[in-house]
């Protein structure tokens, strides 16, 4: 006990001086917060928290890396909500993996409102109902989200920052002996990925599919001898019990979330581009099209087409690479590219995006 209790007084003599740091900390965020009223500067700003959490982040052993993100983006997160709560869009109900990533990025110091659909995403922000909205864009083994690209075509919004999320599932129950469970609610998605999971230790097990693993983990906590397949973090919203974790088939599997706003992101010096763009319907014309990015040995990360829904066989190109549009070297190959397109479009530019 007497070893206890003298760690015990190392850690608040600690939490004396953290106390003292937090303190000034907020003190100047409310210097801040003043200037930006005054200004009109937009609270947040993605390219300087990437960059204190990168910065901070390379001072910490790799071990410690996750706990100190998750403090430091909560305390971000705390001193801006001096300036203002601000309003978050996700695509709901509340507990999905959007609702996590949501979380993650912005703290909990924000209000966070579930959408129905990616497209009442894009309108509450596009509306100012929300400040910010959050969507999937892309998982690794299933590939892109269609709805999001589609409705970048036609929306005025701009990609600000992104994420990338590990999707683990877990056996979720207000049961604590995994040996009750008769049913297993969960999207259809999710049992797919569990197969071996399920095979091996619910062959009998009746499984019922859900609009959603949130809405599975939502009607368990509300039955006895049954369970749900969702994420940890919809357990402990509904502070329910995790009977098994990581059940899933594949470990590698992440899905990547854009959070949606209003201006052009600033560069944070590690970024991001994303364009769509349509092409003048002659032969080579997309072998052109990529031409000045090569020229310039811009680094291209992804190409997806999708049909333009405005004629049969016309389609737009969603391009990402690195480096921001305010970049020289970006702005004279997106100038090169005009000539050979129909219509082209800054999606945004953003940090380059990192696992949470």
């Amino acid at each position: 006990m007497k070893e206890i209790s003298r760690i015990r007084k190392k850690i608040d003599k600690i939490d004396q001086i953290i106390l003292k740091n937090l303190l000034e900390r907020l003190s100047i965020a409310r210097e801040i917060a003043k200037v930006k009223k005054e200004k009109g500067i937009e609270i947040y700003k993605s390219s300087r928290e990437e960059k204190i959490i990168k910065n901070l982040l390379k001072k910490t052993p790799q071990d410690d890396a996750k706990i100190i993100e998750g403090i430091f983006r909560n305390i971000i997160s705390s001193c801006r909500n001096i300036q203002r709560t601000l309003n978050i869009s996700f695509l709901g109900p509340k507990a999905t993996f959007t609702h996590q990533a949501s979380q993650l990025i912005f703290g909990k110091f924000c209000n966070y409102t579930p959408a129905l659909s990616i497209a009442d995403v894009f309108e509450d922000v596009e509306t100012e109902r929300a400040d910010y909205g959050v969507v999937p864009v892309e998982n690794s083994t299933e590939g892109m989200v269609s709805a999001t690209l589609d409705i970048f075509i036609n929306s005025p919004l701009k990609i600000i920052n992104e994420v990338f999320l590990p999707i683990t599932l877990c056996l979720i129950s207000k049961e604590k002996d995994i040996q009750k469970i008769r049913k297993i609610y969960s999207h259809a998605s999710a049992f797919g990925q569990c197969k071996s999971f399920l095979a091996e230790f619910f062959p009998n097990a009746q499984k019922i599919e859900a609009y959603s693993t949130a809405e599975a983990v939502k009607i368990a906590s509300e039955e006895k001898n049954s369970a749900a397949i969702g994420s940890k973090f919809a357990a402990q919203l509904y502070n329910l019990n995790v009977l098994k974790q990581n059940i899933e088939d594949l470990s590698e599997n992440y899905t990547r979330f854009f959070v949606l706003g209003r201006n052009l992101a600033q560069p944070s010096g590690e970024d991001k581009t994303s364009i769509l763009f349509s092409l003048k319907d002659r032969p080579g014309a997309l072998h052109d099209s990529l031409s000045p990015f090569k020229k310039r040995n811009i680094n291209l990360t992804k190409i997806e087409s999708r049909p333009s829904k405005r004629k049969p066989w016309e389609y737009f190109f969603f391009v990402d690479f690195f480096g921001h549009i305010k970049n020289k070297k970006i702005k004279d190959a997106i100038g090169e590219l005009e000539k050979h397109c129909d219509t082209i479009k800054i999606l945004g530019s953003y940090p380059v995006g990192k696992i949470l």
